[in-house]
């Protein structure tokens, strides 16, 4: 009788342990992998993909509002494929909308922008602007929308947040597009591991420490429409820059509630 087995075991063991030196990188989770994208790279393409594109539209009576401006925030991917607009000598992919006429003024418009990567280091984001317009396609109010970071307990809350009042009652099309301003523009972005979820998977796979600006790029992915609730409490609570530095919990305790040794009462004197 032949014993084989022991002969055979090292040689599978041998086998799994070579694939997976191979396969190493991918058995580490996303968070721990060095970044696979370069954000300049990335740009870069996306840059020269838009500025290659024959745009359909110079001014704004070319554009087709057909679409009606949704009634809660729906998404929007902007990029290669999508049709183009020249305005002011950008480049820029848009998106158009017919405003309800039976809105009560004034009323909130909602935008989020997802980061476009899967790293914070190599993501960037499109930052809208906006334009009113009449019914006769004359421009009322134009705006670049300030974008401001929220993190919260899903995707839904979790992302680059801004909004646009409507209070004029000649206002009948919304135009969304990236000026130039807002393309070469950055968004305050901050992080720490108390921030993230577990169940928010565009969060989970980046880097999760310190503060960043996130630069603006030609494409990306955008929600856009009537505020709601949800979004509503993102915009309050999002952030739009570094907050300033204060003297410390201590000396804030101190000025907000004196202390008998804190110079608040003479504790000397007879009661």
């Amino acid at each position: 009788m032949s014993y084989r087995f022991p002969t055979i075991v090292p040689t599978l063991v041998l086998a799994v342990l070579l694939a997976g030196c191979h396969n190493a990188k991918a058995l580490l989770p996303p968070n721990l992998r060095a970044p696979s994208e370069d954000t300049g790279n990335a740009m870069k393409l996306a840059r020269e993909q838009l500025l290659h594109a024959s745009p359909c539209c110079s001014s704004f009576a070319d554009f087709s509002y057909q679409a009606r401006l949704p009634w809660q925030p729906e998404k929007f991917t902007l990029g290669n494929g999508s049709m183009v607009a020249n305005l002011n000598g950008t480049h820029s992919y848009f998106l158009a909308f017919r405003l309800p006429t039976d809105g009560k003024l004034p009323y909130r418009i909602a935008f989020k922008s997802e980061l476009n990567g899967r790293w914070l280091h190599a993501s960037y984001l499109f930052a809208p602007t906006v334009v009113l317009l009449d019914e006769g396609f004359q421009p009322i109010a134009s705006q670049d929308i300030e974008l401001c970071e929220h993190m919260g307990w899903g995707d839904e809350t979790t992302g680059a947040f801004g909004q646009f009042k409507v209070d004029n009652k000649q206002a009948r099309y919304l135009l969304v597009y990236s000026s130039a301003d807002q393309q070469s523009g950055k968004t305050y972005w901050e992080q720490s591991p108390a921030s993230f979820s577990a169940s928010t998977a565009a969060t989970i796979q980046m880097n999760s420490a310190g503060s960043f600006s996130i630069p603006h790029g030609p494409d990306g992915t955008l929600w856009v429409g009537m505020m709601n609730k949800t979004y509503a409490s993102a915009v309050d609570k999002a952030i739009c820059n570094k907050p300033e530095q204060g003297d410390g919990l201590l000396q804030t305790l101190r000025t907000s509630l004196p202390l008998p040794w804190s110079g608040g009462t003479d504790s000397s004197k007879p009661r």
